[in-house]
């Protein structure tokens, strides 16, 4: 089993002087569950070379386990600092992918066409995506969520945290706006939502849920 990480190269947080990118612990929890369940993993992104982590999920009080295992792992951290880039990308390569969420993921992944076109191929071959938090925006333009069931970062949640006129679009909006059947629960409250090859998690709290999800649908 091969599994494909796909990660967001943007690290500013809109018109604001703060940093962002991918969040930590939506990467490495599912990255130990996959590794541990066996899968070789690629690490890719739209630019390639550094994958920038927001340093609000990479603070002190970001303690969980796999945070910890992975801060101890010379060969993960030499990995997310060395990223393919999403053009070397051959859907053929890969049994499955995973999308972790972070807020860069709306300024690039949403747009990409490398990513577009690697999420059309695999669900072309019925091969399973899973998609997270604000990692959910890269499926915005593929054209595959017209009629599924889909969640991601709710219109609550980006309220709750205050994003509102920094985001570039609201996630919940914008998959309705193309069709999407979405649902959610309450604010960090897990939820987790597969059709067919399409595995979407709605928040960092449905981390877990969703990449075993995907280890499920690999089954």
């Amino acid at each position: 089993m091969r599994l494909l990480m796909v990660l967001t190269s943007h690290e500013r947080l809109g018109a604001t002087d703060k940093k962002t990118g991918l969040w930590f612990e939506e990467f490495a929890g599912p990255y130990y569950a996959f590794l541990d369940a066996g899968a070789e993993i690629a690490l890719a992104t739209p630019k390639g070379g550094y994958a920038p982590v927001d340093p609000e999920s990479d603070g002190p009080a970001s303690g969980s386990v796999s945070l910890a295992r992975f801060r101890h792992d010379r060969q993960a951290r030499a990995a997310l600092n060395d990223t393919l880039q999403l053009a070397q990308i051959h859907a053929e390569d890969f049994s499955g992918a995973f999308y972790p969420g972070g807020h860069g993921s709306l300024w690039d992944l949403a747009a990409d066409p490398c990513s577009i076109t690697l999420i059309k191929t695999l669900h072309a071959a019925g091969k399973p995506a899973a998609f997270l938090c604000h990692g959910v925006a890269a499926l915005l333009n593929t054209s595959l969520v017209n009629g599924k069931h889909v969640t991601g970062y709710s219109n609550a949640e980006v309220t709750h945290a205050g994003l509102n006129d920094v985001l570039p679009f609201a996630l919940e909006d914008e998959l309705k706006k193309r069709g999407g059947l979405y649902s959610s629960r309450g604010i960090g409250q897990p939820h987790v939502v597969r059709d067919g090859a399409l595995i979407t998690g709605q928040n960092h709290a449905s981390t877990a849920e969703t990449a075993a999800a995907l280890l499920a649908a690999l089954r």
